[in-house]
Formats: C-alpha cells, sequence, structure tokens
C-alpha cells in the first residue's frame, strides 16, 4: 500500500535480490502453498467445496488427470471396432458433405467453449486459493471479464504459433523435396527432417512453459491488479530479467513437483481404475453368460446400442469423478505454489492474502 494506505492502481514489484522485501524463494514458496492447501481443504473439511474445487479442477484439465482417464478409458473390457467404426463414419460423412461441415463447427464449438470454460475458471481457482473459499457461481460473475480477456490472448497465441509452424512446414516439405529431386545425399533431407521435428517438439514445449507461467504468476496478477494479459506478462517479464536465476529455478521446481504430484496421484489411482475396470469384465462377462443361458446372443442392434451407451455413460461418469476428486488436491497445492510465489514480489496481491489472513482463512 501507499503512504495513503491505498493499494497502488498499477503493477509494481519489489526486486528480488532484496532481502528486506521478503520476496520468497522457489523453495520457500513450498511451504506456504503447503499450508494454504491443508487449510482450504481440511481446516475444516467441507464436502461442498471439495466437489466445488474437484469439478473446477476437472475442466482446468491436464496432466494426471487427462493421462489416467484415457489410461482407465483404454482399459474398458469392450471391443469396439474402432477401425471398422471409423471407416463406417468416414464412408457415410463422404456421401454427405454437409455432415462433414456439422462436424468441424459442433468440434471446434466444443473445443473453444471448453478452453473459455477453463480460462473463466482458473480465476475462480485463483480466487478459492486467495480468499481459502470457494463461491463459484459469485467468482464466474465477477471474474468473467478477465477469464474472456485470458482465452482471446490464448487463442491468438496458439493461433499465431499453429499458422506459424504450419507455413514452416510447408516450407521446409518443399525444401526437403527439392533436395531429393536435385540429387543430394538422402542423409541430408533425413537431417533437414529431424531438424524440423525437434524444432516442432521445442516449440510446443515453449508454449507449455508459457501457458504454465501463465496459469501460475500472470493470471494471479491480473486477478490482483486487474491489468490486462500484456500488460501483466510486462511486468513479470521485468521481474524475470531481474532475477532470471531464481525464475528459471520456480520453472524447473514447478515441472519437478508437479510430476511428482502426477506419479503419486497415478500411484493412488492405479488400483482403484483396476478395480473398476475388473468390475466392468464382470458385469460385461455375466451379462453375456446369462444371455446364453437363456439361449441369447449378444448382437449389437438399437436396443443393445443404448444399453452400451448407458453403461458407458456410467462408467465414464465414475471415472471423472474420480480423477476430479483425487486430482484436486494437487492442482489446488501447484496453483497455490504460484499465488504465493509471485504475492510476494506483487504488493496488491500481498494484501489481499493479508486480508485473507486477517479473517482467519488463508495467505
Amino acid at each position: 500500500m501507499d503512504a495513503a494506505g491505498r493499494i497502488p492502481h498499477h503493477p509494481r514489484y519489489i526486486p528480488t535480490r532484496r532481502p528486506e522485501a521478503g520476496a520468497l524463494s522457489p523453495i520457500e514458496s513450498l511451504s506456504p502453498a503447503w499450508d494454504g492447501t491443508r487449510r482450504l481443504l481440511f481446516r475444516p473439511f467441507d464436502r461442498r467445496r471439495w466437489i466445488s474445487l474437484s469439478i473446477v479442477c476437472l475442466f482446468l484439465g491436464g496432466g494426471t488427470s487427462t493421462a489416467a482417464f484415457q489410461w482407465g478409458f483404454g482399459a474398458l473390457p469392450i471391443d469396439l471396432h474402432a477401425p471398422e467404426l471409423l471407416f463406417r463414419i468416414q464412408f457415410m460423412m463422404a456421401q454427405h458433405t454437409s455432415l462433414i461441415v456439422l462436424a468441424v463447427i459442433l468440434s471446434l464449438g466444443v473445443v473453444l467453449s471448453l478452453i473459455y470454460i477453463r480460462c473463466v475458471l482458473r480465476f475462480v481457482l485463483i480466487d478459492a486459493v486467495v480468499r481459502q473459499d470457494v463461491t463459484v457461481r459469485k467468482a464466474w460473475r465477477s471474474l468473467g471479464s478477465s477469464g474472456r480477456a485470458y482465452f482471446l490472448w490464448l487463442l491468438g497465441v496458439v493461433g499465431a504459433v499453429l499458422v506459424t509452424v504450419g507455413a514452416a512446414a510447408m516450407v521446409s516439405f518443399r525444401f526437403i523435396g527439392f533436395i531429393r529431386e536435385a540429387g543430394y545425399p538422402e542423409w541430408l533431407a533425413s537431417l533437414l527432417l529431424v531438424t524440423e521435428l525437434v524444432a516442432v517438439v521445442g516449440v510446443g514445449l515453449l508454449v507449455a512453459i508459457i501457458i504454465t507461467l501463465t496459469d501460475d504468476l500472470v493470471a494471479p496478477l491480473i486477478y490482483a491488479e486487474h491489468v490486462s494479459v500484456p500488460g501483466a506478462w510486462r511486468v513479470v517479464w521485468k521481474m524475470a530479467r531481474h532475477d532470471f536465476g531464481t525464475f528459471l529455478v520456480y520453472i524447473i521446481l514447478r515441472f519437478a513437483v508437479g510430476m511428482g504430484i502426477s506419479i503419486g496421484v497415478l500411484f493412488v489411482l492405479f488400483p482403484v481404475l483396476m478395480g473398476l475396470s475388473s468390475m466392468a469384465l464382470v458385469t460385461a462377462a455375466v451379462v453375456v453368460l446369462a444371455l446364453r443361458v437363456v439361449g441369447l446372443a449378444w448382437v449389437w442392434n438399437p436396443v443393445t446400442f443404448v444399453l452400451g451407451a448407458f453403461a458407458l455413460s456410467i462408467f465414464t461418469s465414475l471415472l471423472f469423478a474420480l480423477l476430479s476428486v483425487v486430482g484436486m488436491p494437487g492442482q489446488v497445492y501447484l496453483q497455490d505454489y504460484g499465488v504465493r510465489f509471485i504475492a510476494s514480489r506483487v504488493p496488491t496481491l500481498g494484501a489481499l492474502c493479508r486480508a485473507g489472513a486477517a479473517q482467519g482463512r488463508g495467505c
């Protein structure tokens, strides 16, 4: 706060090399994040709070939850004949061009909707971490503008990257074709192709780091200062240039902690997912045997298709509920970790945390 006791409007930060500023190092931020996560989830334990945070973190997605869902879905004891099904779908769509257009529009709409929900819920999670209270509806209404700004910025960044990578790939493939036609050694074309693949992987990793830093550090700054995404990024970039080593350690430690949490969650989920898969297998076997006892056989028709879809929806719902509840504490901790790290460098965010602490609910 300034001399008049007011929170400054523009983002400001305290250089991390000043010990008296109280800026936390990446390692020092681990313990406050752990304490804050415990207070939010267990002091006291609130079932509604857990359900709300689980739904929020489920839409945020990524990491352990996504990997575990793919593994659990692949463990279904059902042969869906995917190649044959895809062939039938492609054949039907080839006969009806309008279906292709409709499928593209629907897919694009679903993807954009999920990205938008994720951007807004990111600020809902930050609000819960800072205030140590979960009010999803209220936070959605009050933080919707910040979420929309993040959504538009994310679309711009990802779109620019896709266009650039696509254009570079087209040019490189044409250049590789020219090299082969000109009679140059084959190893030269292979080397260029490998270089291009490495570059694509590197760009993907860079985009992942940028999105992670935006979620962890930039979004809390937007939440506290009500500034634009580029403006918040300029402040974070200025801090990073001033103390590059500290932020580099934060990035390394952040991904290490995230990997450790993912391994721990998968270790917990593995026996549970095996149990669910076994139950699904036993249920399917019992149904098939019961049909054979009465002299019937399982044949795919509209009735059995509806029954199969209903059973699959039950299994998927149980899987989503399990993953959201088990994976939620790890996502809350990682968000809390970023908030603690950046709050010690941004007076406004630190003041919000201290205000929550004064009410006995947080930071």
